[in-house]
């Protein structure tokens, strides 16, 4: 369930336009249905009541996903939008809920007068982050399907300005995955014929805003989609820079274990590809590909615990959780490694020394 503000000029207009050939009205208060004119006229009789809202218009649309469509009678479109209302402080005023026919999706229109039945405000004071909440809260209460996003609008059907910002949507959208700065992103757009310029704070140098235009008609990120704004932007941006300095130490650190694993085994097991000792069960390898190839593992008998199982991938395991985990089995046999074969070194020495005092 989503719910969409829709700016209204006139109630002659709003009422025109929610009341067409495929709709119907599924409950009104205040206003004489099923007569247009009479319902305009209504709206605007009470609106005398307060001349100092200079809009009283309220136009609201609810949409369902098409997955909702064999549930959604009206009789329970009418019931999710009546609790809405409630929860948005809609009371006590005229209202007119008219359900259109012409998507695949369910949807509904709420035009409702902002100037109550006693003359009392109608508030509009943060009505887009209630409005979030509410859908949110009603979706879950009632076991519903998100509605369809900007994803599943036709574009085809799309006139200016909506148009141009759902082509700029869908160029930021494609292209922000593959940018990990705000010059990355500026470059790509700029291939699609699309221009980038920042909002700052007075006369500093201190961005707060971006804008994106084409065709002529320019738009703020957050008016293209919320994702879009300069703040959401700038904090992906600083995640993806920090993921990519995270993810090169752990190259780094995966590079070195490797290359310690490697000196130690073969300080202890003789270079790569030497025959082992007689007795020692042959453990195999390990392929990690690319430029690493293939990493020999301790015989089966030794005292190094490490096996191919212990290298593979866990399932739900992240690349760089799988990474920081080798990266410390490895190091780990590696110290192991090294501990056998000083005491293996020391044990030689003290063997030789031995010989040397039984000569003399």
């Amino acid at each position: 369930m989503i719910g969409k503000i829709i700016a209204g000029a006139s109630f002659a207009g709003t009422v025109g336009y929610v009341i067409k050939k495929q709709s119907r009205i599924l409950s009104a208060d205040g206003v004489t249905t099923p007569n247009v004119r009479e319902m305009i006229q209504d709206f605007k009789d009470q609106t005398l009541l307060n001349p100092r809202i200079k809009n009283a218009v309220g136009h609201i649309s609810l949409s369902f996903s098409s997955k909702d469509a064999p549930r959604m009678t009206d009789a329970l479109m009418t019931q999710i939008t009546k609790e809405y209302m409630q929860k948005m402080n809609i009371t006590d005023t005229q209202y007119l809920l008219v359900r259109h026919l012409d998507q695949p999706h369910p949807h509904c229109h709420l035009v409702y007068n902002r100037v109550g039945n006693d003359g009392q405000t109608i508030s509009d004071k943060n009505i887009k982050i209630r409005n979030a909440k509410v859908c949110r809260a009603l979706t879950e209460k009632y076991g519903l399907h998100l509605a369809p996003g900007k994803e599943s609008v036709r574009r085809e059907r799309l006139r200016e300005p909506d148009k141009t910002k759902y082509e700029i949507y869908d160029a930021i959208k494609t292209n922000l995955r593959n940018c990990g700065s705000w010059s990355d992103l500026e470059l790509r757009l700029k291939e699609r014929g699309i221009s980038m310029r920042y909002k700052y704070c007075g006369s500093t140098t201190q961005k707060q805003g971006v804008l994106f235009s084409k065709n002529g008609f320019e738009f703020s990120g957050s008016k293209i989609d919320r994702q879009f704004s300069y703040s959401m932007l700038n904090r992906h941006f600083t995640q993806a820079q920090q993921q990519t300095h995270y993810r090169a130490t752990l190259a780094k650190g995966f590079n070195a274990a490797i290359g310690n694993y490697r000196s130690a085994y073969t300080d202890l097991f003789g270079n790569i590809g030497r025959s082992r000792n007689k007795g020692q069960a042959d453990a195999g390898s390990i392929n990690f590909g690319g430029n690493i190839g293939a990493l020999p593992l301790p015989p089966n008998d030794s005292p190094i615990g490490l096996s191919a199982a212990q290298l593979q991938r866990k399932p739900g395991e992240s690349p760089e959780e799988h990474i920081a985990r080798i990266t410390a089995l490895l190091n780990t046999a590696a110290e192991a490694m090294a501990i056998v074969a000083m005491e293996r070194k020391r044990k030689l020495r003290d063997r030789k020394a031995n010989k040397s005092k039984m000569k003399l």
